[in-house]
Protein backbone atom coordinates (compact mmCIF):
# COMPACT_ATOMS: atom_id res chain seq x y z
CA UNK A 1 0.00 0.00 0.00
CA UNK A 2 1.67 3.59 -0.98
CA UNK A 3 0.84 6.88 0.59
CA UNK A 4 1.75 10.34 -0.64
CA UNK A 5 0.45 13.10 1.07
CA UNK A 6 -0.94 15.00 -2.12
CA UNK A 7 -2.72 13.75 -5.46
CA UNK A 8 0.02 15.15 -7.43
CA UNK A 9 2.81 14.17 -5.89
CA UNK A 10 4.32 10.44 -6.26
CA UNK A 11 4.61 7.93 -3.75
CA UNK A 12 7.03 7.78 -1.21
CA UNK A 13 5.79 5.76 1.59
CA UNK A 14 4.89 2.18 1.17
CA UNK A 15 3.63 -0.45 3.56
CA UNK A 16 4.59 -3.87 2.99
CA UNK A 17 5.91 -5.21 -0.38
CA UNK A 18 3.53 -8.48 -1.29
CA UNK A 19 3.28 -9.16 -5.48
CA UNK A 20 1.09 -6.30 -5.27
CA UNK A 21 3.92 -3.67 -5.27
CA UNK A 22 4.09 -4.32 -9.46
CA UNK A 23 1.06 -2.15 -9.40
CA UNK A 24 2.72 0.89 -7.98
CA UNK A 25 5.51 0.44 -11.19
CA UNK A 26 2.79 1.04 -12.95
CA UNK A 27 1.02 4.00 -10.91
CA UNK A 28 4.68 6.05 -11.49
CA UNK A 29 4.17 5.86 -14.86
CA UNK A 30 7.87 4.84 -15.79
CA UNK A 31 9.74 6.86 -13.30
CA UNK A 32 12.03 5.50 -10.41
CA UNK A 33 10.68 5.16 -7.01
CA UNK A 34 12.35 7.45 -4.30
CA UNK A 35 11.32 6.80 -0.73
CA UNK A 36 10.98 3.87 2.06
CA UNK A 37 9.10 0.72 1.95
CA UNK A 38 7.92 -0.30 5.41
CA UNK A 39 7.63 -4.28 6.25
CA UNK A 40 5.61 -4.89 8.76
CA UNK A 41 7.16 -8.31 9.08
CA UNK A 42 9.39 -10.70 6.97
CA UNK A 43 6.46 -13.42 5.66
CA UNK A 44 6.24 -14.42 2.14
CA UNK A 45 3.23 -12.68 1.14
CA UNK A 46 4.73 -9.04 2.70
CA UNK A 47 8.11 -9.66 0.72
CA UNK A 48 7.79 -11.45 -2.19
CA UNK A 49 6.87 -8.08 -4.41
CA UNK A 50 10.70 -6.74 -3.90
CA UNK A 51 12.32 -9.03 -6.68
CA UNK A 52 9.87 -7.79 -9.12
CA UNK A 53 9.38 -4.09 -7.98
CA UNK A 54 10.76 -2.82 -11.62
CA UNK A 55 10.35 1.47 -10.26
CA UNK A 56 12.82 -0.19 -7.54
CA UNK A 57 15.08 -2.78 -9.39
CA UNK A 58 16.61 0.44 -12.21
CA UNK A 59 19.89 2.36 -12.07
CA UNK A 60 17.93 5.66 -10.82
CA UNK A 61 15.82 4.20 -8.16
CA UNK A 62 15.95 4.99 -4.52
CA UNK A 63 14.75 3.37 -2.01
CA UNK A 64 15.11 2.38 1.75
CA UNK A 65 13.41 -1.17 3.60
CA UNK A 66 12.68 -1.56 6.91
CA UNK A 67 12.41 -3.99 8.80
CA UNK A 68 10.95 -4.71 12.45
CA UNK A 69 14.53 -4.98 14.45
CA UNK A 70 15.18 -8.55 15.23
CA UNK A 71 18.63 -10.55 15.98
CA UNK A 72 19.81 -10.70 12.53
CA UNK A 73 20.07 -7.54 10.75
CA UNK A 74 17.72 -6.31 8.02
CA UNK A 75 19.78 -7.47 4.94
CA UNK A 76 20.49 -11.15 6.38
CA UNK A 77 16.43 -11.63 7.39
CA UNK A 78 15.76 -10.74 3.64
CA UNK A 79 18.50 -12.73 2.08
CA UNK A 80 17.18 -16.08 3.93
CA UNK A 81 14.43 -15.98 1.50
CA UNK A 82 15.75 -13.87 -1.31
CA UNK A 83 18.89 -15.99 -2.43
CA UNK A 84 20.59 -18.64 -4.00
CA UNK A 85 19.38 -21.02 -4.38
CA UNK A 86 15.68 -19.92 -3.73
CA UNK A 87 16.15 -17.11 -6.04
CA UNK A 88 19.11 -16.25 -8.24
CA UNK A 89 19.85 -12.55 -6.89
CA UNK A 90 20.23 -11.33 -3.18
CA UNK A 91 18.99 -8.20 -2.14
CA UNK A 92 21.83 -6.53 -2.79
CA UNK A 93 22.01 -6.85 -6.06
CA UNK A 94 19.08 -5.11 -7.06
CA UNK A 95 19.78 -2.15 -9.34
CA UNK A 96 19.84 1.33 -8.17
CA UNK A 97 20.60 2.32 -4.19
CA UNK A 98 19.01 -0.15 -2.01
CA UNK A 99 19.65 0.67 1.99
CA UNK A 100 17.89 -2.43 4.72
CA UNK A 101 17.88 -0.84 7.86
CA UNK A 102 16.24 -2.14 11.37
CA UNK A 103 13.60 0.10 12.85
CA UNK A 104 12.43 -0.57 16.86
CA UNK A 105 9.56 0.28 18.16
CA UNK A 106 8.56 3.92 18.91
CA UNK A 107 7.48 7.02 16.99
CA UNK A 108 10.00 7.74 13.95
CA UNK A 109 9.86 10.28 10.69
CA UNK A 110 9.93 9.00 7.46
CA UNK A 111 9.73 10.58 4.30
CA UNK A 112 8.02 13.08 5.93
CA UNK A 113 5.20 11.26 7.87
CA UNK A 114 5.25 10.69 11.88
CA UNK A 115 5.13 6.71 12.23
CA UNK A 116 4.12 5.24 15.87
CA UNK A 117 5.34 1.43 15.05
CA UNK A 118 4.37 -1.04 17.92
CA UNK A 119 4.99 -5.09 18.64
CA UNK A 120 1.23 -6.77 17.72
CA UNK A 121 0.74 -10.35 18.22
CA UNK A 122 1.08 -12.79 14.97
CA UNK A 123 2.55 -16.01 14.44
CA UNK A 124 5.90 -16.68 13.27
CA UNK A 125 8.13 -13.72 13.73
CA UNK A 126 8.05 -9.83 15.21
CA UNK A 127 5.23 -7.89 13.72
CA UNK A 128 4.73 -4.21 13.75
CA UNK A 129 1.46 -2.24 13.24
CA UNK A 130 1.73 1.05 12.02
CA UNK A 131 0.10 4.40 12.86
CA UNK A 132 0.75 6.91 10.03
CA UNK A 133 0.24 10.63 10.49
CA UNK A 134 1.06 13.18 8.11
CA UNK A 135 1.60 17.30 8.48
CA UNK A 136 -1.87 18.27 8.69
CA UNK A 137 -2.93 15.48 11.00
CA UNK A 138 -4.40 13.01 8.70
CA UNK A 139 -4.12 9.74 10.45
CA UNK A 140 -4.45 5.81 9.46
CA UNK A 141 -3.39 2.76 11.38
CA UNK A 142 -2.39 -0.12 9.67
CA UNK A 143 -2.77 -3.78 11.42
CA UNK A 144 -2.32 -6.20 8.74
CA UNK A 145 -1.66 -9.58 10.43
CA UNK A 146 -3.14 -9.42 14.03
CA UNK A 147 -3.80 -12.37 16.23
CA UNK A 148 -5.20 -10.48 19.27
CA UNK A 149 -6.52 -13.91 20.53
CA UNK A 150 -2.93 -14.66 21.65
CA UNK A 151 -3.23 -12.07 24.63
CA UNK A 152 -6.56 -13.57 26.05
CA UNK A 153 -10.46 -13.95 24.60
CA UNK A 154 -11.34 -9.84 25.09
CA UNK A 155 -15.08 -9.10 25.24
CA UNK A 156 -16.00 -11.13 22.51
CA UNK A 157 -13.81 -13.86 22.28
CA UNK A 158 -12.23 -12.58 19.35
CA UNK A 159 -9.30 -11.62 21.37
CA UNK A 160 -8.31 -8.38 23.62
CA UNK A 161 -8.71 -4.84 22.72
CA UNK A 162 -4.54 -4.82 24.14
CA UNK A 163 -2.77 -1.61 24.86
CA UNK A 164 -0.39 -1.47 21.25
CA UNK A 165 -3.61 -2.17 19.44
CA UNK A 166 -5.48 0.58 21.10
CA UNK A 167 -2.80 3.38 20.72
CA UNK A 168 -2.63 2.82 17.17
CA UNK A 169 -5.68 2.65 16.71
CA UNK A 170 -7.22 5.35 18.72
CA UNK A 171 -8.86 8.22 16.80
CA UNK A 172 -7.04 7.11 13.37
CA UNK A 173 -9.26 9.14 10.02
CA UNK A 174 -8.97 5.23 8.47
CA UNK A 175 -7.59 1.79 10.18
CA UNK A 176 -6.95 -0.88 7.59
CA UNK A 177 -7.12 -4.50 9.57
CA UNK A 178 -6.65 -7.84 9.29
CA UNK A 179 -10.34 -9.42 9.02
CA UNK A 180 -9.08 -12.68 7.58
CA UNK A 181 -12.24 -15.12 8.80
CA UNK A 182 -15.53 -15.06 10.10
CA UNK A 183 -17.06 -15.71 13.30
CA UNK A 184 -18.38 -19.29 12.33
CA UNK A 185 -14.32 -19.65 10.72
CA UNK A 186 -12.74 -18.49 13.81
CA UNK A 187 -13.12 -21.99 16.22
CA UNK A 188 -10.88 -23.89 13.80
CA UNK A 189 -8.64 -21.28 12.94
CA UNK A 190 -7.99 -19.10 15.90
CA UNK A 191 -3.96 -20.02 16.39
CA UNK A 192 -3.37 -19.42 12.58
CA UNK A 193 -2.63 -15.90 14.01
CA UNK A 194 -4.95 -13.59 12.02
CA UNK A 195 -8.37 -11.79 13.13
CA UNK A 196 -11.86 -11.78 12.59
CA UNK A 197 -14.30 -9.23 10.88
CA UNK A 198 -16.04 -9.28 14.31
CA UNK A 199 -12.67 -7.73 16.18
CA UNK A 200 -11.94 -5.41 13.60
CA UNK A 201 -15.23 -3.67 13.96
CA UNK A 202 -15.30 -4.04 17.42
CA UNK A 203 -11.97 -2.26 18.02
CA UNK A 204 -13.17 0.31 15.52
CA UNK A 205 -15.85 1.11 17.42
CA UNK A 206 -13.97 0.99 21.04
CA UNK A 207 -11.10 3.60 19.14
CA UNK A 208 -13.86 5.86 17.84
CA UNK A 209 -12.29 5.80 14.35
CA UNK A 210 -13.62 7.47 11.20
CA UNK A 211 -13.87 4.33 9.03
CA UNK A 212 -13.00 0.57 8.59
CA UNK A 213 -11.31 -1.01 5.52
CA UNK A 214 -11.10 -4.47 6.15
CA UNK A 215 -8.16 -6.57 4.88
CA UNK A 216 -6.09 -9.67 4.34
CA UNK A 217 -8.65 -11.47 2.80
CA UNK A 218 -8.60 -14.85 3.40
CA UNK A 219 -7.11 -16.62 -0.48
CA UNK A 220 -10.04 -18.41 -1.12
CA UNK A 221 -12.94 -15.85 -0.35
CA UNK A 222 -15.03 -14.41 -3.74
CA UNK A 223 -15.73 -11.05 -4.71
CA UNK A 224 -19.55 -11.96 -3.74
CA UNK A 225 -18.27 -13.31 -0.48
CA UNK A 226 -16.44 -10.50 0.81
CA UNK A 227 -19.63 -8.18 -0.37
CA UNK A 228 -21.81 -10.48 1.72
CA UNK A 229 -19.01 -9.63 4.69
CA UNK A 230 -19.37 -5.93 4.25
CA UNK A 231 -23.15 -5.91 4.01
CA UNK A 232 -23.21 -7.80 7.38
CA UNK A 233 -21.53 -4.52 9.08
CA UNK A 234 -23.96 -2.69 7.85
CA UNK A 235 -24.78 -1.54 11.48
CA UNK A 236 -22.19 -0.80 12.58
CA UNK A 237 -20.89 2.62 14.11
CA UNK A 238 -17.89 2.85 11.89
CA UNK A 239 -18.35 2.84 8.16
CA UNK A 240 -17.04 -0.29 6.60
CA UNK A 241 -15.69 -1.61 3.47
CA UNK A 242 -13.44 -4.47 2.17
CA UNK A 243 -9.64 -3.42 0.87
CA UNK A 244 -9.45 -4.12 -2.78
CA UNK A 245 -6.73 -3.87 -5.28
CA UNK A 246 -5.98 -0.01 -7.02
CA UNK A 247 -8.56 2.00 -5.08
CA UNK A 248 -7.27 5.71 -3.74
CA UNK A 249 -8.97 6.75 -0.27
CA UNK A 250 -8.35 10.25 0.25
CA UNK A 251 -9.00 10.91 3.99
CA UNK A 252 -7.89 14.28 6.28
CA UNK A 253 -9.84 16.39 3.61
CA UNK A 254 -7.41 15.94 1.15
CA UNK A 255 -4.35 15.74 2.45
Amino acid sequence: MAVATDDDEEPRLVLDAGTGLQRLSRLLGGQAFRGTILLGHLHWDHTHGLPFFSAGDRPDSHVTVLVPAQEAGALVLLERAMSPPHFPIGPSELRGSWEFDDLNDGSHDVEGFRVLALDIPHKGGRTFGYRITDSHGASMAYLSDHSPISIGPGPCGYGEYHAAARELVDGVDVLIHDAQYTAAEFGARRHFGHSTVDYAVGLATECHVGSLLLFHHDPPRTDDELDGMVAECAGAAVPVAAAREGTVHVIGGGS
